[in-house]
């Protein structure tokens, strides 16, 4: 008898296995495939800008292909870059940081999943508030860690309270982490907020802090940006991620960075140096650029994501049964979708927000992303980083496509 042929699945660590597929990027592929077959899809699954990186940046990169550089880079990151990214902690953060306590990677997502390795043992707890980037439950399982997920209210512009918060701190808490300005809510936390919550950080002194601030400069409050770590007390227990990727329109340049206590740095850099090594010489001389420079189409940019979002958001309130929130930043929109859960169009009957994002996508050829891989069971994500047309466009497919819902 000949022996049974294992499944590829089970040739596969266990670590992979237990991995669960990004959802945003499930949608794309999901998206681009019916595009292929003729359909005129649109897509607002993926969190990417619609803008072209700025000409300045570009030149900045033409001119370090001419200038040689082409070899290795140093694992942290050159040193203009580091001392731009810690000259701008310092300038619009509040954060006293040095070139030394800057690393540079490939993509703010890379910067986060260093961090977590570098600090969360096995069994170390780490506070997610919800909804979530999709990534952060599935990063800190790889550090083999265990996630302990916040819900931020729908009421409460889906933000966690200081008092949930400590009330989920044991003796096992090692990191909280969140972003602000918010994937998938576009929610911002007031500066009255983080503190709150950095006074919790304060009371707690084994307990670091892993802030998003991928978003800044997409930020429509009036009060603007606000960074935890420059609250004194906790300014070492912080460790800020940022990159270029959404406020430069630069996603596929790939750069991201932290800023951190020097030991922190330190084990991210060695950790990387086993990994990736250095990332991209010649993005690293545009991010350099794009530090160093204008931020005025930054700002163009963002007053077009604040205009989108108006359009949508009174879009979207014309649909029956969304329950829809103002967001404050980023480029989504994430109504509350649950009144059509149990309904069917008579073929399709919707149980939850898997079902409805890929039957909206399949009804109506409108690519969105379901709120469960962001730990938002009742939501919808929607991007709105599109021109104004496709949006429009998109919303009314969505209206007519949940008219069939009975």
């Amino acid at each position: 008898m000949s022996a049974a042929v294992a499944s590829p699945a089970s040739l596969l660590a266990d670590r992979i296995n237990a991995l669960e597929e990004s959802s945003t990027l499930g949608m794309t592929k999901m998206a681009r495939e019916l595009a292929a077959q003729g359909h005129k899809v649109i897509s607002l699954s993926v969190g990417e800008p619609d803008f072209k990186t700025p000409a300045h940046i570009c030149e900045a990169a033409k001119k370090a292909i001419d200038d040689g550089f082409h070899g290795y880079s140093p694992v942290a990151g050159y040193p203009d870059l580091r001392k731009a990214i810690a000259d701008k902690f310092n300038r619009d953060n509040g954060l006293n940081w040095k070139p030394e306590n800057v690393v540079v990677s490939t993509g703010a997502k890379h910067s986060l999943a260093n961090v977590l390795q570098v600090l969360v043992n096995p069994g170390d707890e780490v506070i997610i508030f919800s909804p979530y980037w999709v990534s952060y439950s599935e990063m800190v399982k790889l550090a083999e860690g265990v996630s302990v997920v916040l819900d931020g209210p729908f009421e409460n512009d889906f933000k966690v309270t200081p008092e949930q918060f400590e009330a989920a701190i044991t003796d096992r808490t090692k990191v909280v982490m969140f972003a602000s300005p918010n994937n998938p809510t576009g929610s911002v936390y007031t500066e009255a907020e983080l503190r709150a919550i950095g006074e919790v950080v304060a009371r707690h002194e084994n307990v670091y802090v892993l802030a998003d601030e991928i978003y800044e400069y997409i930020n429509f409050t009036p009060e603007g940006h606000f960074s935890i770590g420059s609250m004194p007390e906790i300014h070492d227990r912080v460790i800020t991620v940022n990159g270029v990727a959404k406020g430069y329109a630069m996603t596929g340049w790939r750069i991201g960075y932290i800023g951190a206590a020097k030991w922190i740095a330190e084990g991210v850099e060695k950790l990387q140096g086993q990994v990736t090594s250095g990332t991209n010489s010649i993005a690293q001389k545009a991010a350099v650029a794009a530090l160093n420079g204008s931020l005025e189409p930054s700002r163009e940019m963002a007053q077009a994501y604040q205009r989108r979002r108006d359009l949508v958001v009174k879009l979207l309130k014309e649909v029956p049964g969304f329950k829809v929130n103002v967001p404050q930043g980023a480029f989504y929109a994430f109504p509350d979708i649950s009144a059509y859960y149990g309904k069917s169009d008579g073929t399709t009957t919707i149980h939850n927000s898997d079902d409805f994002a890929t039957w909206l996508l399949n009804k109506a050829f409108v690519a969105t992303v379901a709120g469960s891989g962001f730990g938002a069971p009742n939501c919808l994500r929607i991007s709105t980083a599109a021109s104004d047309e496709a949006l429009a466009e998109a919303v009314q497919r969505i209206k007519d496509a949940v008219a069939t819902l009975k």
